[in-house]
């Protein structure tokens, strides 16, 4: 059955797949893929390994049409979802429909990484609202728990399964955005910098200092520092002209967060193409892209963005 249906309301299709076994996934994933190039759609397919092999093999040569990406890779951390993977697609395929097959949650998603996954899933609506795309995200019936197969049904306005789709009467995606804004536990043992006005080096050289005892190195501690100095210019320009730092380990990654006395009322700003000179939204979107994770508790009494790295494993010689 088709699943680019639309509304005279609004031309986005946003389904939820669920699925048991690679069976079912293939039932519900194939169709819609070879549906999208019979009517000339460019198809993308965001998903992890062990679904995307299956499904390539099954396409056949059709395969050759459709763009693949590692979706344990490319949407590693959620934020980044929806300007380099979704959007990225979109964008180069401006004129009439294109399909997506975005597959962002997973059994192994950790309960950290989770809140941003299902927010993500909420701001999927938000960000391409009056667009011509269809996104069917598979959900797996037997490795996902019950509460996150219930928060699908918040973030889907359609859901599908064996028996076909249907309208999903708890869809409420504003909801989730707000319900999953919680605050960050504060760590055990962070080492603090306090900032002004000052040059935002003594920021990038304070982080810098502490993620190479941490096992940060190369162009991964690069990228922690550039994310320190944009995030603290943020606090500087939007968070009442001052902020603190902290950064620690935790769990094999180097966690660091900035938080100052703003207020996002955005809750796309950071998962949209900006323009290079509005540096309050493209330190954001830097901080997604670079990120291997990203977690962000706004209100009116201030913002935390805290952000992971993964410190690689050292081998043994």
């Amino acid at each position: 059955m088709s699943t680019t249906t639309t509304t005279e309301v609004d031309p986005f299709v946003h389904p939820a797949l669920f699925y048991r076994g690679i069976r079912q996934y293939l039932d519900g994933t194939v169709p819609f893929v070879r549906e999208g190039l019979a009517a000339g759609e460019p198809v993308a397919v965001a998903v992890p390994p062990w679904n995307m092999e299956p499904l390539r093999a099954e396409l056949g040569e059709s395969a050759s049409e459709v763009r693949f990406l590692d979706m344990t890779q490319a949407g590693r951390n959620p934020g980044r979802i929806i300007p380099s993977v979704l959007c990225a697609f979109a964008d180069l395929h401006p004129k009439g429909r294109v399909r997506i097959i975005g597959e962002p949650i997973w059994p192994d998603r950790s309960t950290t990484e989770y809140p941003a996954c299902v927010q993500h899933e909420a701001l999927i609506n938000l960000a391409f609202t009056g667009r011509a795309v269809t996104i069917l995200c598979p959900y797996d019936l037997d490795g996902l728990t019950p509460s996150i197969l219930k928060d699908a049904e918040l973030t889907h306005p359609v859901l599908m399964d064996g028996s076909g789709p249907r309208t999903s009467s708890d869809y409420a995606p504003e909801r989730v955005i707000q319900d999953y804004n919680r605050p960050l536990p504060d760590p055990a043992d962070a080492a603090a910098f306090g900032f002004d006005d000052g040059p935002l080096v003594r920021v990038r050289d304070f982080v810098a200092e502490h993620a190479v005892r941490m096992g940060l190195s190369g162009e991964r501690l690069e990228d922690l520092r550039l994310i320190a100095s944009e995030l603290a210019a943020n606090s500087l320009d939007y968070g009442g002209g001052s902020g603190t730092v902290r950064i620690w380990s935790e769990n094999g990654q180097v966690v660091m967060d900035v938080s100052d006395a703003g207020h996002i009322l955005d809750p796309l700003a950071g998962r949209r193409p900006v323009d290079a000179r509005q540096r309050g939204s493209r330190g954001l979107l830097v901080t997604n892209l670079l990120s291997d994770l990203v977690r962000i508790h706004t209100h009116q009494g201030g913002t935390t963005v805290r952000v992971y790295f993964t410190v690689p494993a050292v081998q043994a010689i």
